[in-house]
């Protein structure tokens, strides 16, 4: 009777086991041994003989002129990224959420961008941005505008790199903002247009204030997406590798680290520029329980 019990008791524990067990071999040691690694001068040509270094891997990132380029263009391509893909992802969950015909096929092909492979995906548009036979260098000279260097311009390159992410991840913010809007009660809808609210009013006073939670959800998601964005830099720059171009203009933090952890073998030094993101995004998340906090009070 009581080792009956006893396995009775045991039973949950092991049907959590593994998810654990995954956990600590795939999420909590590499965390840990990260850590650990980013206090060393660990290199990839000589694993079995690192060097206690303490902060000098933290410190060096001060006055690594490189690190704050990346971390510059992280934020730029970020916002260029996060600001129109969230817009746009509001506008589309807008229209889905109308009585159409075929609600059903619009939405797969709002979701088809995210489904598409990154490499696929960052191939078209570098074809699309070429500088002498692109289509959108095209586009431009047929209504006279000087065709740009979207691979080599500073700017320019930003935000091709931006375009890529936002198409890729709009559809996908928008589906989840047309789930949020349909649990927004339709009396609250019926109520403002027998007050004679307009449909845009009906969205600015009704709609936007049942999305705040899922709005500042999709902002700090995409915020992370885009403090780890790699995949589209890397294959857009084609031959640049993990440099982000000639000049470095379009590297990203993600670029940066895996040029120093894979390129230069430096993994001591990734490993530091790994905890600065994660760091990054703690400060987010923080900012961002603040702020909801605040509105809460």
């Amino acid at each position: 009777m009581r080792r009956a019990r006893t396995r009775r008791a045991w039973v949950p524990y092991a049907h959590v086991a593994p998810f654990f067990v995954l956990f600590g071999a795939f999420g909590l040691f590499p965390l840990l041994y990260t850590g650990w690694a980013s206090l060393h001068r660990v290199e990839l040509t000589d694993l079995e003989h690192p060097q206690w270094v303490g902060l000098r891997n933290y410190t060096r990132l001060l006055d690594d002129p490189f690190f704050w380029n990346a971390l510059g263009n992280t934020f730029v391509i970020g916002v260029l990224s996060t600001v129109p893909q969230l817009l746009l992802a509001l506008a589309v969950a807008h229209l889905l959420d109308v009585r159409l015909r075929g609600r059903a096929f619009f939405r797969v092909v709002a979701l088809a961008p995210y489904a598409t492979s990154v490499a696929a995906a960052t191939l078209v548009f570098a074809l699309l941005f070429g500088r002498d036979h692109g289509l959108v260098n095209w586009s431009l000279s047929t209504v006279g505008l000087t065709p740009v260097d979207w691979q080599n311009g500073p700017w320019a390159s930003k935000a091709a790199v931006s375009a890529i992410v936002v198409w890729r991840w709009t559809g996908y913010n928008a589906l989840i903002y047309l789930a949020a809007m349909q649990t927004v009660p339709r009396e609250l809808y019926e109520a403002a247009a027998l007050d004679g609210a307009s449909r845009w009013r009906q969205f600015v006073h009704v709609t936007l204030p049942g999305l705040r939670p899922t709005i500042l959800f999709t902002v700090v998601v995409s915020t992370i997406g885009a403090t780890q964005l790699f995949g589209e830099p890397l294959l857009f720059g084609a031959g640049a590798g993990a440099s982000g171009g000639a000049d470095h203009q379009f590297q990203t933090l993600g670029l940066y680290l895996y040029e120093q952890g894979w390129v230069n073998l430096h993994l001591g030094r990734a490993s530091a520029i790994a905890w600065v993101m994660l760091l990054i995004l703690l400060l987010v998340f923080g900012a961002a329980r603040l702020a909801r906090s605040r509105r809460a009070a």
